[in-house]
């Protein structure tokens, strides 16, 4: 038997578990992105070794999904919804259905007000009248949507 003199003995974290550098480097995302996300209950409390954050190798992908949900026009709410359900839960599923239904018309009206926003710049690019008295483009404000969309 080899017994090691003066090491002192200390609780190591699961070899399975990351420290919140290496969940920001795998997942892209900002270690204070990673922390808002616990405080908020996006992301379940990891577990602490010596004082400092160690995940489960899953968090990759449930930081994958958030971003993902994200990129996709959903809230940290609805985000939030669709994490609670169980991984091999049904409601995940049927809660991003639910969301997808209710977004859709309004992301169907949006394309179409930007389409008339693109059109009209479009023709605001070739125009060549001298004043702004003088264009057409200024003659039918209907032409375009209410300002209720921003572009930029």
């Amino acid at each position: 038997m080899l017994v090691k003199v003066g090491l002192m003995s200390r609780l190591e974290a699961a070899p399975e578990s990351l420290p919140i550098g290496e969940v920001a480097r795998l997942s892209g995302k900002a270690p204070s992105s990673i922390r808002y996300y616990e405080e908020i209950g996006l992301l379940e409390a990891p577990e602490r070794a010596s004082g400092r954050r160690r995940y489960r190798p899953t968090v990759v992908r449930t930081l994958a999904v958030i971003e993902t949900a994200q990129r996709a026009g959903l809230s940290l709410d609805e985000i939030r919804l669709l994490l609670r359900a169980t991984p091999g839960d049904r409601a995940a599923t049927e809660q991003l259905r639910d969301v997808a239904e209710k977004k859709l018309p309004v992301l169907r009206e949006a394309i179409e007000r930007a389409e008339i926003v693109r059109r009209w710049l479009e023709d605001a690019a070739r125009c060549c009248c001298p004043t702004l008295d003088d264009c057409p483009l200024f003659e039918d404000p209907v032409r375009l949507p209410e300002r209720s969309l921003v572009l930029l």
